[in-house]
């Protein structure tokens, strides 16, 4: 078990950010766990999304617990995580600072006009394209006592990467080839 404290990143924004690529990216350079937060939705949040409603703060709650507590099983095991959460509001950000161990968000800030191009581009995702918007009105950008920091995401994923290693002032373990958004 790893003697270091537990820290866990959460990648959040929007969908079409490129969450799960950079946090991907963190996680082979950091040499720590990846969670997909999208696989921790319940059924009923995926299928309510994929025929276009956005969710509630109803339908949220146990979705963040869900990636709270998968964070905390981490901890306890003497793990720390790369997490992909859109974690959208500040409240929502709240629950999963609740988690074992030190909490630090990255917030990827990707210009809406790029962000309306990758969604309607991207194929095979439940996340339809009109939820886009709505997540956009949702965002609340993260708050000078909040642990965090913004990375603008200029297309490469390395870079992006690179950039939010540097900003948090964190140590990569490893190197990993560049790879670039779809």
């Amino acid at each position: 078990m790893d003697s270091a404290p537990v820290e866990h990143l959460v990648v959040m924004g929007v969908s079409g950010t490129g969450k799960s690529s950079v946090g991907r990216g963190l996680a082979a350079r950091l040499d720590r766990p990846f969670v997909e937060g999208d696989d921790l939705h319940p059924e009923p949040n995926v299928a309510k999304m994929s025929s276009g409603v956005a969710l509630t703060d109803d339908d949220r709650w146990p979705w963040l617990e869900a990636v709270r507590d998968a964070m905390t099983a981490q901890a306890r095991a003497g793990r720390s995580t790369v997490v992909a959460c859109s974690a959208l509001r500040r409240v929502y950000r709240a629950t999963l600072t609740a988690a074992e161990g030190r909490v630090r968000f990255v917030l990827l800030d990707v210009p809406p006009d790029l962000l309306r191009r990758r969604v309607a581009a991207r194929s095979g995702h439940w996340m339809p394209p009109t939820l886009l918007e709505s997540q956009l009105a949702l965002l609340e950008r993260l708050q000078a006592d909040e642990d965090g920091v913004s990375v603008e995401v200029r297309g490469d994923v390395g870079a992006t990467v690179a950039d939010a290693l540097r900003l948090l002032g964190v140590r990569a373990e490893r190197t990993e080839p560049a790879h670039r958004h779809p």
